[in-house]
């Protein structure tokens, strides 16, 4: 079967009403930041939090009686898990997820909540698939893939459709890539109902196979390291989604750790919603090709917002250190009473915050009779920080930032 505007269509019949029809909304602030007219498509309104739940009910939908009693089988370790056990349960179609080893255990966790059967097998995703594909044949099982499959693709494709109906106005479509399933369902619905509508895929340097790809390169040897979104950290597409890309994606752009941060950054600070790296990607883009996207009506896809707790702080807090409102200074002087509480006065009459203080009396570049500290502090801004520095250096402490 092929991924077709018909298809697409029927698919978006078959699910409505069981997926939520996500707002899509113009972001005057995000537009005022990148130059272009920016639509969000809010998919991390989800009940899972990402876009794979159309895909996994539109195939699970059309399962046969037969296949619906022995139960289907996926390999996923993080949102297909999820969108597969969730829909499966409600179903009541028996669901068995192969997750490699080393998966969060929040995600175990999630994915066993939904009712499904969780197996740990394997030290990265390909031993997990192979293994999956063995239980799936020992078993009788239906394989979900969670995107190199024609049903899954027309599922994410209802996207597109939402999106044109919604602002027909957009000139391009902004799509992360991995696996390619959610661009190749967008790219043909959104291509059938505006032929002139440009779409433009969006990969990690860390991970750019359908970029290699597309170039005729060979993706395996580039693609390798710890991205923050590793929801489209595939080392090659799968070849449905290949095949439509190369026909109907304008290009794949390129971003970087720096922007995936900014944009998650700005989707909360702005947007006051959380989205993973790869739900951020599209934003990512916009940040780092402004030119390429500059005056024109573009939507994005925030494709997911299932991000670590923590590392959705430290994603934050390192904003805050890029923007030098959080600074470490480390400073030297005399070993003597009251030091401490000269710099603190400084620091406080300005409106600076002392987060940590550090003193090291014995490092060796410290004179015997002198004490070095190092003081972590929040400001409003960095021309707020600068004030303190000169301050700092008027009363005879000059620091170094650190």
């Amino acid at each position: 079967m092929h991924v077709t505007l018909d298809s697409i269509r029927a698919a978006a019949a078959r699910i409505e009403g069981r997926i939520i029809r996500t707002p899509l909304l113009m972001s005057k602030t995000l537009s005022d930041i990148t130059g272009a007219e920016v639509w969000v498509k809010f998919e991390n309104f989800q009940f899972t939090a990402a876009f794979k739940e159309r895909g996994a009910l539109n195939k699970l939908l059309l399962l046969t009686e037969a296949e619906r009693r022995n139960g289907v089988i996926a390999m996923s370790a993080g949102n297909h898990a999820q969108g597969v056990a969730y829909h499966a349960s409600r179903l009541n179609i028996p669901a068995t997820i192969v997750m490699p080893l080393g998966t969060p255990f929040t995600k175990v966790e999630h994915t066993r909540k939904h009712g499904a059967r969780v197996v740990l097998h394997g030290d990265n995703l390909s031993e997990a698939t192979t293994f999956a594909y063995q239980l799936k044949d020992r078993e009788g099982l239906t394989f979900v893939h969670p995107y190199d499959d024609a049903d899954v693709i027309s599922g994410q494709g209802t996207i597109g459709i939402e999106m044109l109906e919604d602002a027909p106005q957009l000139e391009t479509l902004v799509v992360p890539i991995g696996g390619g399933g959610l661009i190749g369902g967008i790219a043909v619905a959104a291509r059938a109902m505006k032929n002139d509508i440009e779409v433009v895929g969006v990969q990690t340097r860390m991970f750019p196979s359908m970029h290699a790809e597309l170039a005729g390169k060979e993706p395996g040897p580039l693609c390798g390291g710890q991205t923050i979104a590793e929801g489209i950290a595939v080392k090659q597409a799968g070849r449905l989604g290949f095949e439509i890309a190369k026909e109907l994606v304008r290009d794949v752009l390129i971003v970087d750790e720096d922007d995936l941060e900014q944009a998650i950054t700005l989707f909360c600070n702005v947007e006051k919603t959380v989205a993973e790296g790869a739900g951020a990607a599209g934003l990512a883009a916009l940040l780092a090709h402004p030119q390429r996207f500059s005056g024109k009506k573009v939507g994005i896809v925030l494709c997911g917002g299932n991000i670590d707790s923590r590392l959705l702080a430290s994603v934050l807090t390192r904003a805050l250190v890029r923007e030098k409102r959080i600074v470490s200074l480390r400073i030297i002087g005399d070993d003597r009473p009251g030091l401490l509480a000269v710099v603190s006065k400084v620091i406080g009459d300005l409106g600076g915050n002392i987060l940590e203080v550090a003193h090291n009396r014995l490092a060796l570049d410290v004179p015997a009779k002198g004490a070095e500290f190092d003081i972590l502090m929040e400001t409003r801004d960095s021309r707020h920080t600068q004030e303190i520095i000169d301050a700092l250096v008027a009363a005879g402490y000059p620091p170094r930032t650190i």
